[in-house]
């Protein structure tokens, strides 16, 4: 069983930047892929970004690629989403999302995903 629990969510301007974490506990495997995805009202949940716990591919959804970096310090057993240049329409809830056996062409899909962490709730204002 893993546990996942997100912190850093909260109100910031436009332009501003943000780094929201994912505490990971219990058991995870090299094989592990960690992502994050959002949920904006009234919209699907949608992919943002993806790191494997080794060796730490990365994979990010069109609209956030140069913006936003998934990085992941495996002493802390925690994953970090760092925003920059947030625009209005990244408000949404994040959540942390882990899955076994995963393969950086899969890490984008949330059915890959077998724990969810309860999210964070990140507001950009114009």
């Amino acid at each position: 069983q893993v546990q996942l629990v997100e912190s850093g969510g909260g109100l910031v301007q436009a332009g501003d930047s943000l780094k929201i974490s994912c505490a990971v506990s219990g058991r995870t495997a090299s094989n592990y892929g960690m992502g994050w995805f959002r949920q904006a009202p009234g919209k699907d949940r949608e992919f943002v970004a993806a790191i494997r716990w080794i060796p730490g591919n990365t994979a990010y959804a069109d609209s956030v690629k140069g913006r936003f970096t998934i990085s992941r310090d495996r002493a802390k057993s925690t994953v970090y989403l760092q925003m920059n240049s947030l625009k209005p329409e990244d408000t949404a809830v994040y959540y942390c999302a882990a899955g076994s056996g995963m393969i950086v062409s899969s890490m984008p899909l949330s059915s890959q995903y077998h724990y969810w962490g309860q999210g964070t709730q990140v507001t950009v204002a114009s």
